[in-house]
């Protein structure tokens, strides 16, 4: 019989804050068994496997991540919604490495939640990129580069790789800055092309 008040989400729950201390990479079901106080074969009756629990894992993790994004974005446009996501999303993906790495597990085709679940996500970074004018195909290059932005700092930073005195925070800004001037020029010029062709 499974041990009272654990049930599938609540062994997602343990899962994700474990990963967070070991690594998603270093999560493992007797890891999980040790910490929740269950033997190894009960964690299988509330989760099929270790794909399934990293599924989990993940689509929790995106769901949470949307939200934060989605709260940071409210009442901003343009620069504004860029600068409050990027530095909801880096300090979200320091905060929790292990959901973090979760998030860029790609899913099935097939896997339909949660390909809509990591759509509605992504989809407030295209409103805030929006706010420039950017469109079509120049759209997804601001999100790609918004999210690589984050992926790559974070990653980096988490990881200890930045020792120089200057605090990282100064030099995200720089960074994030450098991107939205990019994303204005670009606005400018698909503006000016336009003039150009009427």
């Amino acid at each position: 019989m499974p041990r009272a008040g654990l049930d599938p989400a609540a062994v997602i729950a343990a899962a994700s804050a474990l990963a967070d201390e070991v690594g998603f990479a270093g999560l493992t079901m007797g890891l999980l068994a040790e910490r929740v106080g269950v033997r190894t074969p009960s964690l299988y009756k509330h989760v099929d496997s270790l794909d399934a629990l990293q599924r989990g894992i993940g689509l929790q993790a995106i769901r949470d991540i949307g939200a934060v994004l989605t709260r940071a974005a409210v009442g901003r446009s343009g620069p504004d919604a860029v600068r409050a996501i990027a530095e909801a999303y880096r300090r979200w993906a320091l905060d929790h490495p292990g959901r973090y790495a979760a998030t860029v597990r790609v899913p099935g085709p097939e896997d339909e939640e949660y390909q809509a679940v990591s759509n509605d996500a992504v989809q407030v970074l295209f409103d805030a990129v929006a706010g420039f004018g950017l469109t079509d195909d120049r759209a997804v290059d601001a999100v790609r580069a918004l999210r690589s932005v984050v992926h790559g700092f974070a990653g980096l930073e988490g990881g200890g790789a930045f020792q120089m005195s200057r605090d990282p925070a100064d030099s995200y800004r720089f960074l994030v800055d450098t991107l939205i001037s990019g994303m204005r020029a670009e606005a400018d010029a698909a503006l000016l092309d336009v003039r150009d062709g009427s």
